[in-house]
């Protein structure tokens, strides 16, 4: 598969959203639906300042949405993100090893 670069700059983007055990937890959390920011941090044992920086990394990323409800923000993981990461990894393919030969040419 021939990557175009903005293929790229989004793959960067969204692993980038999750390559932080925070971020991990975070979206975690938000696999069963939206959730408000009190919620995440009682669930977490975290500040909100914390867990603040990193709901904005994963928004910054598409990863997540947010709304705000008076004075809660709730926040959700992004579907098509999502749809988006399982594409970049179907492209993956591993290296499968070839059957061992003996020799060279055998």
């Amino acid at each position: 598969m021939a990557w175009e670069k903005d293929d790229l700059e989004r793959a960067a983007r969204l692993f980038h959203a999750l390559a932080d055990p925070t971020r991990v937890c975070l979206a975690r959390q938000l696999r069963h639906g939206e959730r408000c920011v009190c919620d995440l941090t009682d669930a977490m044992d975290a500040s909100q300042s914390r867990l603040s920086f990193h709901l904005k990394v994963m928004k910054d990323a598409g990863l997540v949405t947010d709304r705000r409800e008076g004075r809660w923000v709730y926040y959700a993981l992004q579907p098509d993100a999502l749809d988006d990461i399982a594409e970049l990894l179907g492209a993956v393919e591993p290296h499968k090893p070839s059957a061992r030969r003996r020799g060279c040419c055998a």
